[in-house]
């Protein structure tokens, strides 16, 4: 039979009231054991816990025991991150996962405490939950680990430089590539991100500008622009009559007909050459 222990005792009252060794207390609830209690007590579950065949009754039913008794540590780490208080219900369920994790990895052969043990990973999987949710648009491990190495680079060297930090130095500093220092910096751009309707600058939504309303559009001349430049050195292989076509069709704009009154041929033969160059000229572009 179980020994019955009462919640807020005293360690050498619980030692007292728990019988023999081989008896476990038993809680009425356990999430509400004192933290001081709560240690003692945890030793006596993991000890009964490692003699358990893992995936029995008994087993389960302690391993249960042991979750509510250490709450209280999840509550705790919890505290460290009370700018989030909007997300406080996630935080507590993923750190209840960390402590979870903890308590199927303690020994008592360890020899340290278990809330000394469990703190790191609870506070570890809270942190790896903000680092896999708290982006706005999703990238790689290693660039949203490279972005909080480039944020306190860049503060200390502010510091120290009294201005901001050139990505040279920052990869000076870190050890690492300038090439990735670049891509960290560009993929930090990826942490937060605003909605094309939200106003600028403070304005309201009814009477200020939104970032849609200044963004620029597809500008067709640059794409005229490149193609001009591609096609030069292809024009110069051009023979002199081909290029006198094409400067009276597509520079003074003139028909077929009037370039082949230029030209002493008839219309139908400026056609043909001109399907011709401009077939060539394609060519030479897609090439």
């Amino acid at each position: 039979m179980a020994t019955t222990v009462p919640t807020g005792l005293s360690q050498r009252e619980t030692e007292r009231r728990q019988g023999p060794a081989h008896e476990l207390p038993h809680l009425e609830n356990p999430a509400e054991v004192a933290p001081r209690d709560a240690r003692e007590l945890s030793k006596v579950f993991f000890a009964r816990l490692a003699e358990l065949d893992e995936g029995t009754a008994e087993y389960q039913d302690i391993r249960n025991t042991l979750i509510e008794l250490n709450l209280a540590l999840v509550k705790f780490a919890a505290t460290r991150f009370r700018s989030r208080s909007d997300q406080m219900e996630d935080i507590v369920q993923v750190g209840t996962i960390g402590l979870i994790k903890a308590i199927d990895r303690f020994q008592l052969s360890r020899e340290v405490e278990f809330a000394t043990f469990a703190m790191p990973c609870i506070v570890g999987e809270i942190k790896r939950f903000f680092r896999d949710t708290s982006w706005d648009v999703h990238v790689p491990r290693r660039l949203q680990e490279l972005r909080i190495d480039l944020a306190k680079a860049t503060e200390l060297l502010f510091q120290r430089l009294d201005r901001s930090p050139t990505a040279a130095e920052l990869a000076e500093h870190l050890g690492r590539d300038e090439e990735e220092i670049l891509e960290g910096i560009v993929a930090a751009n990826a942490y937060t991100a605003s909605s094309l309707d939200a106003p600028l600058d403070g304005g309201s939504e009814e009477n200020g500008e939104s970032l849609v309303d200044v963004l620029g559009g597809p500008d067709g001349d640059m794409e005229t622009v490149e193609n001009v430049q591609a096609l030069k050195p292809l024009v110069a292989q051009l023979g002199e009559r081909d290029r006198t076509i094409l400067r009276l069709r597509f520079g003074e704009e003139l028909t077929q007909a009037e370039i082949g009154e230029q030209l002493g041929v008839s219309q139908m033969h400026v056609s043909r050459l001109l399907a011709r160059i401009t077939q060539r000229l394609r060519a030479g572009v897609l090439a």
